[in-house]
């Protein structure tokens, strides 16, 4: 078991001590691509800076705003669903309702291909899963942010609830339920779709079916954190892709709640109005 189970603070290891390092833990400024610069992370005014912990010799990824580093997860998705030289951008965060205009929760991340003219020629979802902790990570995260320079070499064996992953219940309670209401959405609409998750996470899953990229409509993509000794950072890069079918992994599920294509392609279209202007405004 490591010494203690802070992997990455803010975007950084704790042994990291550069001003950089200090910066981002004394504003929780969030070096991920989150919708706002600061991390939000469980409580906006008080957030859970902790993006991955140590497990084993490496770390786990456990806050799925971290895989949004230098947004490779959207190059990688687009790959799958669009034909090079494919002009596409990418919605985070985008709200799905069903046929009654009830929500059926957020797409972490929706690709859109699009004309000249800004019309929608086609789309797919990315889900992003990290994987939730068993112990209390809050505890070590606060006694590390009360004296970060102090704390670099903290010791946090024997500690009552150690954290760790809990990849048991990351997957039946978040990532099958998502998959099985969401995804089947997007199944019902044909349209292709990702999923993005640790390379120790996919490991636990069950063993799926893998098909040609050409025949799949469902692709895992899969990261580890390669760790840059000279810099004392983490990068996020690509392992694997395992190429499925939705219907080999989840059964024939026909959501018969869906709400209607054509309504979310104009709900995206506004979205990317809306993104444009708050862009340039």
């Amino acid at each position: 078991m490591p010494r203690q189970p802070l992997a990455e603070v803010f975007g950084f290891p704790i042994s990291n001590q550069s001003p950089e390092a200090h910066r981002y833990w004394g504003k929780r400024l969030c070096p991920f691509n989150n919708k706002v610069p600061n991390c939000t992370k469980d409580k906006a005014n008080d957030p859970l800076g902790v993006c991955s912990v140590h497990e084993g010799d490496g770390a786990t990824i456990t806050c799925l705003v971290r895989f949004r580093e230098d947004w490779l997860i959207a190059d990688d998705a687009a790959a799958f669903f669009f034909p090079p030289d494919t002009t596409w951008t990418s919605l985070v965060e985008v709200r799905l309702k069903d046929k009654h205009g009830q929500s059926a929760g957020n797409i972490d991340v929706v690709l859109v291909s699009y004309d000249e003219h800004g019309r929608v020629t086609d789309f797919g979802s990315c889900e992003v899963q990290a994987v939730y902790i068993s112990g209390n990570v809050r505890a070590p995260f606060e006694y590390f942010m009360q004296d970060p320079a102090g704390r670099a070499s903290m010791d946090w064996t024997g500690k009552p609830h150690y954290p760790r992953p809990d990849y048991l219940s990351s997957s039946r309670k978040r990532l099958a339920p998502q998959l099985l209401f969401k995804g089947g959405i997007f199944h019902l609409w044909g349209k292709k779709q990702a999923v993005a998750v640790h390379r120790n996470f996919f490991n636990t899953l069950p063993k799926m079916a893998e098909v040609a990229p050409e025949e799949a409509d469902l692709a895992w993509l899969i990261y580890d954190l390669n760790y840059d000794a000279e810099r004392n950072v983490s990068r996020l890069e690509k392992v694997q892709v395992a190429y499925t079918n939705f219907k080999d992994v989840f059964g024939f599920n026909v959501n018969t709640h869906a709400i209607n294509e054509d309504d979310f392609v104009k709900q995206i279209e506004e979205e990317m109005t809306r993104t444009a202007v708050c862009a340039c405004s």
